[in-house]
């Protein structure tokens, strides 16, 4: 794992505290482990980080940072996966856990066109919304538990080179 490298780039967790959306959390941010990679923190935050970036919310590093807390997961690094959704990927990622979603319950797929309007919103819930939830909430499961064990692994592999390299 190359953790050094990582490391680097992370923030300085009492900025962080500081910051004006995680204030909101309070003393909960004070556990070593929110701030620190090692090898439990590490899978964690990637598997939540991936699950929120599948999730169609507003404030999803908001919601990464609560749930990196209630997992006790580095905290920087749930937030930072949940850019796997931006305005590039998104669309794509939304399509395919719509389609999922679809097949999941044994609906036709429908053709729509989207428009960035409420009513649109509200008019398209009862049509494509039960497909849609349900594909994102399959595919964050799947990613998340993917994640998990792919770091997990690495970090084990890695551990697993290091004490070769030393013989």
């Amino acid at each position: 794992m190359p953790k050094k490298f990582i490391q680097k780039f992370m923030p300085d967790p009492k900025t962080l505290q500081k910051h004006k959306y995680l204030r909101v959390f309070g003393k909960l941010l004070d556990k070593p482990n929110l701030w620190l990679l090692n090898r439990k923190s590490a899978p964690g935050a990637f598997a939540v980080g991936l699950f929120v970036g599948w999730m169609p919310m507003p404030f999803q590093m908001v919601a990464a940072a609560g749930l990196a807390i209630m997992f006790n997961v580095n905290i920087p690094v749930a937030v930072a996966l949940v850019w796997i959704t931006n305005p590039v990927t998104m669309p794509f990622m939304f399509y395919i856990a719509y389609l999922l979603g679809s097949k999941l319950l044994g609906q036709e797929s429908q053709h729509f066109e989207f428009e960035p309007s409420w009513q649109w919103i509200e008019a398209s819930l009862s049509t494509i919304g039960p497909p849609f939830l349900l594909g994102c909430f399959v595919l964050g499961i799947v990613s998340a538990a993917v994640g998990y064990l792919v770091i997990n692994s690495l970090w084990k592999y890695s551990v697993l080179f290091k004490w070769q390299k030393r013989k």
